[in-house]
């Protein structure tokens, strides 16, 4: 019953959507009357992703403990771990002064690493703030209060920083993380310079979010720079900073590799194009459509190479080959409009499978008449009557797509100050 409550908070405060289905099971394993009013959400719900963390639970739970207990706090491990962990949550709660929830990714369903494992969080989710912080005590227990605070003077988001004010970034293991850790802040800071502005630690694991203001469903994270993926995705966030140390790591290893760098230029990428605008889906339509000649030209190639021979010499062949090429290319062109131009939008691929085929041979149909219209008007010539034919019919179908078919779900900002 709690989980579909908290399900039915999040929906609400996505605009009346679906709220994204959390991938493994929330468990509440201390008594619920700890630090919260039985039946009623938390104030405050520390978020902890965690992989392989189990000698550093212990001790962070012990530190939220009495920080949390005078929010009417709460503790949500959402783990992807193949140790034992959620043992470590388990032993840890049965002491905790407050409640400790854990929500374990089985494997297969550890999507996004570390930011997917925020994003099922915030989806579980009931609290008016979410703090999201490490496992590994190197984001200090003791400053929770002070993010809190300076969210309950106005902002929606409330960034540790360890580069501005009394901030220090000591605990990075090498100057060349310190260096890289910078550096990936500066590139970030340059692609999204309005998103971004007045944030002076972008890569920041440690930070307060108001709940209400982020929908969990548009995030699409990649690895672990979730607060990135939050400020640019949320725009329109009134966002401050604290000042923090940063620890040296508790226990265990870091999960720093030259994997997640990978995967943090990709979502630079992704973000990148994702935040364009209308004009990056224009332009996103125009590659796919492009790509799919291509793919419709080598298809009919090779159909009319492997087609028995006698078939293909005739026009009766070629046509049939044709027609295959044409829906192999309007296959393609779906595959890349849902993962690429539109990736994310909600509802099922297969119900918008059936309007986009119609949608694209529609547009195929209007082709030949359009482009005899178009010829007298460009000169007579039939190229730049077909051209121009293309590139209106290419347009329309994009209109139609943005419009109604990928359309995103309505979402309804909550104000600042409920």
């Amino acid at each position: 019953m709690d989980d579909l409550v908290r399900r039915d908070e999040v929906a609400k405060r996505c605009g009346g959507g679906a709220a994204p289905a959390v991938g493994g099971v929330g468990t509440q394993i201390a008594p619920g009357d700890r630090g919260v009013r039985a039946g009623a959400p938390a104030g405050v719900c520390v978020l902890v992703p965690t992989r392989d963390e189990a000698g550093n639970v212990g001790p962070l739970v012990a530190r939220l403990g009495p920080v949390l207990a005078g929010l009417g706090g709460e503790v949500l491990f959402v783990d992807d771990s193949d140790d034992d962990t959620p043992a470590a949550v388990a032993a840890a709660a049965r002491a905790a002064a407050v409640p400790v929830r854990l929500v374990h990714r089985a494997r297969g369903k550890r999507t996004g690493g570390l930011g997917g494992a925020v994003r099922e969080g915030l989806a579980a989710a009931a609290a008016r703030w979410t703090v999201v912080m490490d496992g590994d005590l190197q984001h200090p227990p003791e400053r929770v209060p002070g993010l809190i605070a300076a969210a309950e003077r106005g902002a929606d988001l409330v960034v540790a920083t360890r580069y501005a004010g009394a901030g220090s970034a000591g605990g990075l293991s090498s100057r060349l993380r310190g260096l890289a850790s910078r550096g990936a802040g500066a590139a970030a800071k340059v692609l999204f310079p309005r998103a971004l502005a007045g944030v002076s630690d972008p890569m920041s694991g440690f930070f307060a979010v108001r709940t209400a203001a982020v929908c969990p469903g548009d995030l699409r994270p990649r690895g672990f720079k979730i607060l990135l993926e939050v400020l640019v995705r949320t725009p329109g966030l009134r966002v401050a900073e604290v000042s923090f140390t940063f620890a040296e790591r508790h226990d265990g290893q870091s999960k720093a590799s030259a994997r997640e760098a990978a995967r943090y230029l990709r979502q630079l990428a992704v973000l990148r194009l994702a935040v364009a605008g209308r004009a990056g889906r224009l332009a996103r339509f125009a590659v796919a459509g492009g790509s799919g000649v291509l793919v419709n030209l080598v298809t009919l190639a090779v159909l009319l190479r492997v087609t028995p021979g006698a078939l293909a010499a005739g026009a009766g062949g070629q046509m049939i080959a044709a027609v295959a090429a044409t829906q192999a290319a309007v296959g393609w062109n779906f595959a890349l409009t849902e993962r690429w131009v539109f990736p994310g939008r909600p509802g099922h691929w297969a119900a918008r499978l059936l309007p986009f085929w119609a949608l694209s041979c529609g547009a195929l149909l209007a082709q030949l008449p359009l482009a005899a219209r178009l010829q007298p008007v460009l000169g007579g010539s039939y190229v730049l009557a077909t051209g121009a034919a293309l590139v209106i019919l290419m347009l329309a179908r994009f209109a139609v797509c943005d419009r109604w078919l990928y359309r995103p779900a309505e979402r309804r900002r909550a104000p600042a100050r409920p």
